[in-house]
């Protein structure tokens, strides 16, 4: 379309005229566009062709004990039961003593990729005995990491093909997420093997397949805190055991057992600054380590309890990138009073656990639309047409007669509004 050629050279104010002018836009459309666009000086040099700002709530997860001590977590989602299920999970934990931590190691991984290798095998075997110089040049292409204890760690070769290698790199990027430090640092690896090697450079960039910076959350409760209803705290555990254990056995039931715990996760990595992309990624890569894919939770009966862990690969960081030029999220860590990336990662998976823990508590007793649909009426009723002021009274409606459906919010709202007229 040639109207929007070179859209991004063109000021904000020309960018949204010229979408009207061609009728991409009516004049509602264009004033809500810039009665959203709060903060457009400053999200016009984040993002190409900028329009407006597209919010997302944020809430807190409240309940948090780790490792003995307590947090408070923002939370930024458009679901209403994450933060609710977040809460109610890391009560349940809370009650029985809270989460156990464990960080396994905190290295970020990038790729080197080399093409028509003649001899994978004698190929690695040289580049092994070029691992400490290529590593030197890799901290040379970023030596203010360095400075910080940080920096190239180690190299491996492995063989994908006949013909095919990838030479990994594992840094230590500090309290970054680390993307552009890990980037900079293999090209410069590889235009070094370029000049040097008989083989062709295909690509050189970062993975987030992170498993070198794996971090572990584990909790056990007591059967009596888990009653529900007619059922005791051991057969709830049982159950949750065994949902857990459908989890490793069915790769259907593992995508949505895992849906539920990145929901809290992402909803986490959002508020802090964080690509959840990398981290999502990341995550189901690691779920299907073993060649089929599982959940990245496991709970089971032991001596008494029913023992909750999680493990996940969370490259996060605490500066760097959009941590430091998106006002939130300084807030957000002050809230949280997460101050490494070492605990911001303790965070996430134990928050990842909790939220599976209310998930599966929900569906083995109630069933996960009681409480779900509950707090999903909110949302239906405003989709139906409400006001502010009307959602609860309609919402109190809907809950008496016990229809969860569009149709039956439109018809509620509208017998609101005749019985509110008559009066």
């Amino acid at each position: 379309m040639r109207e929007f050629v070179k859209f991004y050279q063109k000021k904000w104010d020309e960018r949204l005229q010229l979408l009207r002018k061609n009728d991409c836009l009516k004049s509602m459309e264009e004033a809500l566009l810039r009665k959203q666009a709060i903060n457009f000086s400053l999200n016009d040099t984040i993002v190409e062709n900028y329009i407006t700002d597209y919010t997302l709530p944020e809430g807190l997860s409240f309940h948090y004990l780790i490792d003995n001590q307590k947090y408070i977590i923002p939370m930024v989602t458009e679901e209403p039961s994450v933060i609710a299920a977040s809460s109610h999970g890391a009560a349940l934990v809370e009650k029985a003593g809270g989460f156990t931590t464990e960080l396994h190691e905190r290295l970020l991984l990038g790729q080197v990729i080399i093409e028509k290798v003649q001899d994978a095998q004698k190929f690695c075997s040289y580049l092994e005995t070029q691992f400490p110089r290529l590593l030197e040049i890799a901290n040379q292409a970023h030596p203010s990491l360095l400075r910080r204890k940080g920096g190239a760690r180690w190299l491996r070769c492995r063989i994908l093909s006949a013909h095919i290698i990838s030479l990994d790199l594992a840094v230590d990027v500090r309290e970054a997420m680390g993307a552009n430090m890990m980037n900079t640092m293999l090209e410069a690896v590889a235009q070094v093997l370029e000049q040097s090697i008989k083989g062709q450079v295909l690509l050189s960039v970062l993975s987030n397949y992170a498993t070198e910076c794996l971090v572990s959350a584990k909790c056990k409760l007591p059967f009596n805190i888990l009653e529900k209803n007619n059922l005791s705290g051991k057969q709830v555990a049982d159950k949750i055991a065994l949902a857990s254990r459908v989890a490793q056995l069915d790769p259907y039931r593992a995508a949505t057992h895992n849906k539920g715990i990145m929901n809290g996760i992402d909803a986490v990595i959002i508020a802090t600054g964080n690509d959840w992309r990398a981290i999502e990624s990341g995550a189901h890569a690691f779920a299907a380590r073993s060649g089929q894919y599982r959940g990245l939770s496991t709970w089971e009966i032991k001596d008494g309890y029913l023992v909750g862990k999680i493990t996940i690969p969370a490259p996060v960081g605490v500066v760097g990138g959009s941590i430091g030029i998106v006002p939130l999220v300084a807030v957000n860590q002050k809230l949280a009073h997460i101050k490494s990336a070492r605990e911001l990662e303790k965070v996430i998976a134990s928050v990842g656990l909790a939220q599976n823990l209310a998930a599966l508590y929900a569906l083995v007793t109630e069933g996960i639309q009681h409480g779900h649909m509950n707090l999903q009426l909110k949302s239906l009723v405003l989709a139906a047409g409400a006001h502010l002021e009307e959602v609860l009274p309609v919402v109190e409606s809907l809950r008496k007669t016990g229809k969860r459906d569009a149709g039956s919010a439109k018809k509620a709202l509208q017998d609101y509004r005749k019985r509110r007229d008559e009066q």
